[in-house]
């Protein structure tokens, strides 16, 4: 495991900087998602358009809960799918920007089922979950695969070799959406229409 990147990268999401961090998916661009400036930053890096929601990435449930409003069945849910490649959608809470939710009153919620990640999340969090490249370019499961305008922007990349690829199902528990089909998504539908 590369821990002393780990280390570094910490170090760096602390001091408003973006790092670039691997998943069970694809790498991951993150900052302090607490930060309105450095999140600004990700948006900037990836060319996203600010009404596009970003996801915030944590260790665990009980993190998730310090900063968002979670309901029984949306425990439930974590319990069965949290780490693992789902985004839940949750009531944010009032330390959770405007600029990361685009003004919404919903957060995405990301525990990754990767130990470096895992790693990073457990020295600091929230960090922002979406993936580490320019809006509209295919997703990056190398690090020597990052686009330059993402290398650049990154004060810290932990490589951890190719990652598995694919996306993360978003899904709305308490509604009841799945806003985007990933991993697992026939299992998250069956778990939504059994409850």
């Amino acid at each position: 495991m590369p821990g002393s990147d780990i280390e570094r990268a910490a170090d760096a999401v602390r001091d408003g900087d973006l790092v670039v961090y691997p998943t069970e998916t694809v790498y991951g661009l993150g900052a302090d998602a607490l930060d309105p400036e450095a999140v600004e930053r990700v948006f900037d890096t990836k060319g996203r358009d600010r009404g596009n929601p970003v996801s915030m990435a944590v260790p665990d449930i009980e993190t998730a809960a310090e900063y968002t409003e979670v309901g029984e069945r949306e425990r439930a849910f974590m319990q069965r799918f949290l780490p693992g490649p789902v985004t839940v959608v949750v009531e944010r809470g009032d330390r959770v920007p405007d600029v990361l939710t685009a003004g919404r009153d919903r957060v995405g919620v990301r525990v990754p089922d990767h130990e470096v990640a895992l790693s990073l999340l457990e020295r600091v969090a929230p960090v922002t979950a979406t993936s580490a490249n320019e809006s509209g370019r295919p997703s990056v499961r190398q690090a020597g695969s990052l686009h330059e305008q993402v290398q650049r922007a990154a004060a810290v990349v932990v490589d951890d070799g190719e990652t598995a690829g694919g996306g993360s199902t978003v899904v709305d528990v308490a509604r009841g959406t799945v806003h985007r089909r990933g991993a697992l998504a026939d299992a998250v539908e069956g778990w939504l229409a059994d409850r």
